[in-house]
């Protein structure tokens, strides 16, 4: 874990759990210390809650510190690099990490800058891709893997499989958008939530509510395009086209012209049926209402 700070801590405790060894280097001045601190709180949460398999001081035995760079480097298979959002940092930084390592994945941590930004110039750009993680990875598994058009296609085959055994859920980015997927998605719901408090629509607290008693209730186990296709009955084609033109309008309120056009909701219909075919479309909404219960239980008991 290249840099101290709250990622790279996640980072330790996601892989530490999965009984990886790991190494944490941070020059800066209290940062490792800081980072001890907060690694053993982190797991001590989570021995409380039942989420670890082993005793947490054997998780935080496998976390060790150092302010050494090339000791930290030395054997290791992934370099996650989890330094703050500065592009020249960065360019620097793996311009270093390629010329200390020679087989080593390296990864990074960044929410925005794609791998052609900090890496597309060197020679180490065959083995450097993103790996955008949700916060903190030890209780979000998602996972963004960001390879550049210089990325060797089987170093991703190998990030996903270093990922995919630390319990990650990884999803591959087929380009390089600035935000990936998940800050994009994340993005649209809150530009469109400043624009209902700047017109008066409603309070924060009444937006929040609408998300977290509403959208997120629902997309804590299932996303917008299945959440479409459950809504009407014939699935997404159906609702395409009886939401399709209301969405359409809204979006040009915003000064936002992305129609649904007919090959796109195709695509989608396609992808959708090839997961979960029409004849069992009734069943797949009865899981939907009974994990909506099931979280109805749990968190508003009678």
């Amino acid at each position: 874990m290249i840099g101290a700070g709250s990622i790279g801590v996640a980072f330790a405790v996601l892989f530490g759990q999965a009984g990886f060894g790991v190494r944490v280097w941070d020059p800066l001045e209290g940062a490792l210390d800081r980072a001890t601190i907060d690694i053993r709180d982190r797991l001590a949460m989570l021995s409380e809650a039942g989420l670890l398999d082993e005793d947490a001081t054997l998780v935080a035995g496998r976390i060790t510190f150092t302010d050494d760079l090339a000791a930290s480097l030395d054997g290791a298979v992934l370099v996650q690099e989890c330094t703050p959002e500065d592009i020249q940092l960065k360019r620097d930084l793996f311009a270093r990490l390629g010329s200390m390592t020679t087989s080593a994945v390296l990864a990074s941590s960044s929410s925005a800058f794609v791998p052609s930004q900090y890496a597309a110039d060197l020679a180490c750009a065959d083995r450097v891709l993103g790996g955008h993680p949700g916060n903190p990875p030890y209780l979000i598994p998602v996972l963004e893997l960001i390879p550049s058009p210089r990325t060797n296609p089987d170093v991703v085959d190998a990030a996903e499989a270093l990922y995919r055994r630390a319990g990650l859920r990884t999803v591959r980015v087929n380009h390089e958008p600035e935000g990936f997927i998940f800050n994009r998605l994340q993005g649209a719901l809150l530009r469109e939530a400043y624009c209902l408090l700047r017109d008066g629509v409603a309070t924060v607290e009444d937006i929040d509510e609408v998300v977290r008693s509403g959208l997120g209730r629902r997309w804590c186990f299932i996303g917008p395009f299945e959440t479409a296709d459950l809504n009407t009955r014939g699935g997404v084609v159906a609702h395409a086209e009886r939401m399709g033109p209301a969405y359409a309008r809204m979006g040009a309120e915003r000064g936002q012209h992305d129609p649904w056009t007919p090959d796109l909701v195709a695509t989608a219909e396609g992808q959708r049926r090839a997961v979960l075919p029409l004849d069992s479309w009734a069943e797949r909404v009865r899981w939907r209402d009974q994990q909506l219960m099931r979280w109805k239980a749990v968190f508003e008991p009678a």
